[in-house]
């Protein structure tokens, strides 16, 4: 029982932890997000997201999908120091090979393509952020539960950030220096929770051997493979959503997708915190794991349902509140992404608590796969045609098309 109520405890501290993170979250973004959506404008705001679209691609590829597989070996080894050493310095070398490529792969693109050197500065500087993410071990702070480092670095870095929006931004010109400073932010997060991690768990330096990285690398491929394909049908619809139309139609978009994705952010919150302690109950009894996951899911279809519906209903008086009276066109936009914090949360169950740690990481690449490749297909099909809407229309099929196949699965397997 001790050893229950103290996981109980540790779960509980972690999972209010992410809560006030995700709270900040929430209220810098509140304060900042309709006043920068109006201050910019449509055309600069979508400019803005449309270069961190681009630059996404590339924090993808350096996390190499850590944030699960990282979380996952790290929890599995969280009392063996040598091993976190290890496992962390390694994961770290594996990252800053992969930022290495991604400089030269990302600077050729940047200057010989008409559709980004036009902008040219705008893109060099929003890729500050890769080397920040490549820093921040997050994938180290929840493998051993101890979000309230995650917390408190972003908290106290995006308080400075907000301050400065207001100082500094006041005008649409004012656009790169708002994507300036969003990667000093993430530079400084990245620096201070490396050091943070490095100092109170001496993680003093340790030179992996080759074989080390590159079991690192064959560790991660498969959930890399996931986020890859993942990014398919989130990071990519503002990409595509770019290249058919202008930066004011990304703007119309991004607005209503940052509001869909601040409702999904509490149901996010919930499955980071509730992984690593997933991940743990498996290994110590099947049952106690799809047990706990049984009440989980019933929390998640109550919670995600009430929300979605409320969102839904008071869609226009929401959607203008935050975004302000030039944003009209990102009312129907928003009314078709609100669903899918409810598919998500529900595919993050079937899919990341239940396949990744029943050993389907091959099942659940697959079918993240397909639906990538099928959000693809549509998005091309449909965005030359209904713009926004179209984007909005096939990001919520492929997600639906993940969340039926992830419970299929799991069902076909009599696994919940």
């Amino acid at each position: 029982m001790g050893k229950i109520s103290t996981q109980n405890k540790t779960l509980f501290f972690n999972f209010s932890s992410l809560t006030v993170l995700q709270i900040s979250n929430y209220l810098f973004p509140l304060i900042t997000f309709p006043y920068l959506v109006r201050v910019l404008g449509p055309e600069k705001y979508g400019l803005v997201n449309f270069a961190a679209a681009l630059v996404m691609y590339f924090s993808m590829l350096t996390d190499y999908g850590f944030n699960i597989s990282g979380t996952q070996i790290i929890s599995l080894v969280r009392d063996n120091k040598r091993e976190l050493k290890k496992i962390f310095w390694s994961i770290f070398f594996v990252k800053a090979i992969l930022f290495t490529l991604s400089i030269f792969i990302f600077l050729p693109l940047v200057f010989l393509i008409g559709k980004f050197s036009a902008d040219s500065v705008f893109y060099l500087v929003s890729f500050l952020t890769v080397f920040g993410t490549v820093l921040f071990p997050q994938w180290f702070f929840q493998g051993l539960e101890k979000m309230h480092y995650i917390t408190l670095v972003n908290i106290g870095v995006k308080s400075l950030w907000a301050v400065s929006v207001f100082v500094f931004i006041s005008h649409p010109n004012d656009a790169l220096k708002l994507v300036l400073l969003n990667s000093i932010s993430f530079i400084l997060i990245g620096l201070l929770g490396f050091t943070i991690a490095i100092v109170n768990f001496g993680l003093r330096f340790y030179l992996p051997k080759i074989s080390e990285i590159k079991e690192q690398f064959i560790k991660g491929w498969y959930v890399f493979l996931s986020t890859v394909s993942i990014s398919l049908y989130t990071n990519s619809n503002i990409f595509i959503l770019g290249l058919f139309t202008n930066n004011e139609v990304v703007g119309y978009f991004a607005g209503a997708d940052k509001i869909r994705m601040a409702i999904q952010g509490i149901f996010n919150n919930a499955g980071q915190s509730i992984f690593p302690h997933v991940s743990r109950l498996f290994k110590e009894s099947f049952n106690k794991a799809i047990g706990f996951l049984k009440r989980y899911l019933k929390i998640i279809i109550f919670t995600a349902g009430v929300v979605t519906v409320f969102s839904f209903l008071f869609a226009n008086e929401l959607t203008l509140l935050l975004l302000g009276q030039k944003y009209v066109a990102s009312i129907g936009i928003f009314k078709v992404l609100i669903f899918l914090p409810l598919l998500i949360a529900l595919s993050n169950i079937y899919g990341v608590q239940i396949m990744l740690n029943t050993g389907h990481k091959k099942e659940f690449t697959k079918i993240v796969f397909l639906a990538g490749v099928l959000n693809i297909v549509l998005a091309l099909i449909l965005v030359p045609y209904l713009q926004a809407i179209g984007t909005a229309i096939a990001v919520l099929t492929a997600e639906f098309f993940v969340t039926t196949a992830m419970w299929g699965f799991v069902k076909r397997k009599s696994i919940l």
